[in-house]
């Protein structure tokens, strides 16, 4: 039996960022008092932080064509990018045994293993790890039952173009009252790491840091009965539109087109992901009453699969005049 205060690392065997999120709440669960080491590597997902609008914070229409999760984690900070190029880390401890503000004491193994390498990596500001300037990993916490999590991402060899798009926003669409991420400027260690070493290569000598640190360091490995329960925690919660876009704050939606029907204005007061103001202005010609349509579209979801029933559902023309579906639709991107 092992003892108490054991601190247990745990290589998770998924890449999968729905279940990777949701496996960090297991956790705080199931180990309520010991100190946890988790790694993960995510497929590409963007990670927003709890407090945000996610729609404000990607690219949806890259993100839907690209197939990347968009998920919502239990803390505050800004939206991430993950791929395979990238290697998360997650700590859990007691709240009561550290500074909730003390970030260098989690970041240390990262900054440790980094400087053995003669890589001048450094914690800057409040929560960013830099080298030459330039960040590799952010951090965030939060506190639930007790327990404070502190996790961060390690860019090693991530696709920043994809970053780039992913996150990518069209400012005139969105005017929401939730602050949008700080893009800092941002730069992968394969620029800076010996020859031939990868994102895995990384995680394994990361493991092997903490081992010279943590002397009573356990690996432990999921267990078939707690892969039942995260996908559980998964399916109720982090792969679904409640949590990771209907949690948004409110905001205030604005798009205009220009198609052969004449011109078309959309405003969009959204709450909680839901419509709950509509107007719609333009110069086109409409056989019924727009706010027909625009109680319509009240109560619905801003999410582009329920409009897209909605308005299949009705006759446009009578409305717009001569328009396809398609053209309508795209209002609401």
């Amino acid at each position: 039996m092992r003892k108490e205060k054991n601190m247990l690392v745990i290589d998770s065997p998924s890449d999968n960022a729905y279940f990777n999120i949701a496996s960090e709440e297991y956790l705080l669960g199931k180990f309520p008092d010991d100190d946890i080491f988790l790694l993960y590597i995510n497929a590409p997902s963007i990670i927003v932080g709890k407090f945000q609008n996610t729609l404000a914070e990607i690219n949806l229409d890259y993100v839907n064509e690209n197939k990347i999760k968009v998920v919502r984690r239990m803390s505050g900070g800004g939206a991430v990018y993950h791929d395979l190029g990238n290697l998360n880390f997650s700590f859990h401890t007691l709240l009561a045994d550290h500074d909730f503000m003390d970030f260098a004491t989690f970041t240390l193994p990262i900054v440790s293993v980094l400087n053995q390498l003669d890589i001048p990596a450094k914690l800057e500001g409040r929560n960013d790890l830099l080298v030459n300037g330039k960040k590799f990993s952010g951090n965030a916490k939060l506190v639930k039952n007790g327990k404070m999590t502190q996790h961060g991402t390690i860019l090693i060899d991530s696709q920043m173009q994809v970053l780039g798009d992913a996150l990518k926003v069209n400012p005139l669409k969105f005017v929401d009252k939730a602050v949008k991420s700080n893009r800092a400027r941002v730069t992968n260690l394969i620029e800076y790491l010996p020859q031939g070493v990868t994102t895995t290569n990384f995680k394994e000598l990361l493991i092997e840091e903490m081992k010279r640190e943590h002397p009573d360091v356990e690996m432990i490995e999921f267990s078939a009965s707690d892969i039942e329960n995260i996908e559980r925690l998964v399916k109720e919660k982090y792969e679904t539109w409640d949590w990771n876009f209907g949690f948004s704050p409110n905001y205030n939606f604005k798009k205009a087109i220009k198609i052969p029907a004449g011109f078309i204005e959309l405003h969009l007061d959204v709450h909680k992901g839901y419509i709950e103001n509509v107007k719609i202005f333009g110069d086109f010609f409409a056989s019924s009453s727009i706010n027909e349509l625009e109680n319509l579209l009240i109560g619905k979801k801003h999410e582009l699969e329920e409009i897209v029933v909605l308005l299949e559902s009705i006759d446009l023309t009578s409305y717009f005049g001569k328009v396809d579906a398609s053209e309508i639709i795209t209002l609401f991107k």
